[in-house]
């Protein structure tokens, strides 16, 4: 079912400061901050020769990630996400196994501007899992 490791999402509490310590200290390559609203973060890609480390902000008291940075106040890995072929499919096939789809269990529109969902991280051993059209 699952396709190559997209990327691993990084919480951070200030993305200015995360980007550039790895645009300068490590000469990473870095995208510009997208605000997505419905996830409520802002993200920035940097983009390596096998996949991508995705920094993640708070937009807002209400974000996830705020939650997250208020037990982890320096940051931390958030999620890893996997390529999908058919997104919905899995998330079908998935939450008939048993496995916890998060939210109402429909894809939402990612970083990418492709369809993803999140699988609960006490089915997959304390890790929050995304998966993403491919």
């Amino acid at each position: 079912m699952i396709g190559r490791l997209n990327h691993v999402a990084i919480a951070v509490p200030d993305l200015d400061a995360a980007t550039a310590r790895y645009r300068d200290r490590l000469g990473a390559r870095v995208s510009e901050p997208v605000p997505l609203a419905e996830h409520g973060v802002t993200t920035v890609f940097i983009e390596l020769p096998n996949t991508k480390i995705e920094l993640l902000e708070p937009l807002g008291a209400e974000s996830p990630i705020a939650a997250f940075l208020e037990r982890n106040p320096d940051g931390g890995i958030h999620h890893l996400c996997y390529e999908v072929d058919d997104v919905a499919a899995a998330s079908a096939a998935l939450a008939e196994s048993g496995i916890r789809v998060l939210g109402s269990g429909e894809p939402k529109r990612g970083a990418h501007d492709k369809p993803v969902v999140f699988l609960h991280p006490k089915d997959f051993f304390g890790t929050l899992i995304e998966l993403e059209q491919a």
